[in-house]
């Protein structure tokens, strides 16, 4: 606990010095009564705060929602409860983090004798993440309001931030249209019929002639075709790479950021279609797993499992990973890799692991393309008049090479019978969400 004077301590003694400096005597025993005085003064305060009430008599407590949502708004609590039998005036402060940005992360109130008093503020998270949330610190001013008392007290609670699900509405919009070609519905992209079987019924106009079950239709005389639907209870795993190629930022965001918001994606248009989803996070090592399901809240639990992950700065190890993944699901799988398609990353460590699941498993590689690299190819960028046009031709050149180094990766990865989705920020999830939707459509899981 502190003893602390207060700003009233300071306005006093400032007031009494400009005082006794307009007398019109020697200035050395002026500013030896300044001294003297202040140093009573001094006194006065530590010995109001030291006989003042003690924080102890305080009861604080902060409220917050457990989960908020980058860029959204929340609010945040706090009531105090005085037991002491006079007024107080009280100063609180919170260890919240600037990345939250709140309103306020101080105040100060007075409470009545044994009353409460409540307080609250607005947060607009800035970026996901843990955050906890230790102690407040409290100071209570003596009854002169010359000394305080500050105490730190200990209030631990936790903060989580998830990442924004921005494509949540295109998520239910895609939704919706796979629902309308399972009860046999026209969609604008023709998706296929599916191939599990679903039942038997009259021949109509529309019906084609190959969906006729003969056997059926001599046994009954009448002609009868089968009617498939789209395969339910497949399983779908979402390997996200939070490797140092996930930490470049595309677009303002960094990479790992579009792939969460990809992952949440699909996951939401898989589990709401019958199959299950599920996600392995890794870099040098497996950061966390969320079994496949087909939960209601498997978004959330997906979510939960990525919130905190910041990308590791080393390079991810492929080979343990899908080594990881082969051990644990042995059933033809669809496999989803969120990482970047950069040329050195995919040769040296993601070409020599792909055979360990593209024999078994439906293998799909998805990353985002940065569109300056591709306006400085094109020579379509914004170019300052005090550059150098020299250095201008030399980032032209190394951006040409760049994205050719990537097209030739990404036709590489389609000879080994990956499909690659390359597209560009904001783009990711609403492809990756078709990739799935024709996989299953087409029966190739």
């Amino acid at each position: 606990m502190n003893l602390l004077p207060t700003r009233r301590l300071a306005l006093v003694a400032a007031a009494l010095g400009v005082a006794l400096l307009g007398f019109p005597r020697d200035d050395v025993p002026v500013l030896m009564a300044v001294a003297a005085l202040t140093v009573v003064l001094v006194i006065i305060g530590l010995a109001d705060a030291a006989i003042g009430t003690a924080p102890r008599q305080l009861v604080v407590r902060r409220q917050h929602p457990p989960v908020v949502v980058a860029g959204t708004e929340a609010e945040v609590h706090w009531e105090i409860r005085s037991s002491a039998r006079r007024s107080l005036r009280v100063s609180v402060a919170d260890e919240l983090a600037p990345s939250l940005r709140a309103r306020a992360r101080r105040f100060s109130a007075r409470i009545p004798p044994g009353g409460t008093t409540s307080v609250s503020t607005t947060i607009r998270p800035l970026r996901r993440g843990r955050f906890p949330l230790q102690h407040l610190t409290v100071r209570i001013e003596g009854r002169l309001g010359l000394g305080a008392r500050q105490r730190e007290i200990p209030l631990a609670t936790v903060l989580r931030v998830h990442p924004p699900f921005r494509s949540r509405q295109e998520a239910e919009l895609k939704i919706r249209r796979a629902r309308i070609l399972q009860i046999g519905m026209r969609s604008a992209r023709g998706l296929g019929g599916g191939t599990e079987f679903e039942q038997l019924r009259d021949y109509g106009p529309d019906d084609e002639f190959r969906r006729i079950d003969w056997t059926a239709t001599a046994r009954t005389g009448r002609t009868i075709v089968r009617t498939y639907r789209a395969e339910r209870n497949q399983s779908v795993l979402i390997m996200l790479d939070n490797g140092r190629v996930m930490a470049g930022r595309v677009g303002g965001v960094p990479r790992v950021e579009h792939a969460m918001d990809a992952a949440m994606m699909l996951t939401a248009v898989a589990t709401r279609l019958g199959d299950r989803c599920g996600l392995v996070a890794f870099d040098r090592k497996v950061r966390a797993m969320v079994a496949p399901a087909r939960r209601v809240d498997q978004v959330g639990r997906v979510t939960e499992a990525m919130f905190s992950l910041e990308p590791e700065l080393a390079e991810s190890d492929y080979t343990g990973a899908f080594a990881h993944v082969v051990a644990k699901f042995r059933r033809r799988t669809m496999l989803v890799l969120l990482t970047d398609l950069v040329d050195q990353a995919v040769e040296a460590s993601l070409v020599p692991a792909l055979p360990l699941i593209s024999r078994t498993h439906l293998v799909v590689v998805a990353g985002v393309r940065d569109p300056q690299v591709e306006s400085w190819a094109d020579g379509s960028a914004a170019i300052d008049d005090q550059e150098d046009p020299v250095e201008v031709a030399y980032r032209r050149a190394a951006a040409i090479a760049a994205l050719a180094d990537r097209r030739r990766t990404v036709a590489r990865l389609r000879g080994m019978g990956v499909t690659v989705i390359d597209v560009v920020p904001g783009r990711l999830a609403s492809e990756l969400a078709d990739a799935y939707l024709m996989a299953k459509s087409t029966g190739r899981l």
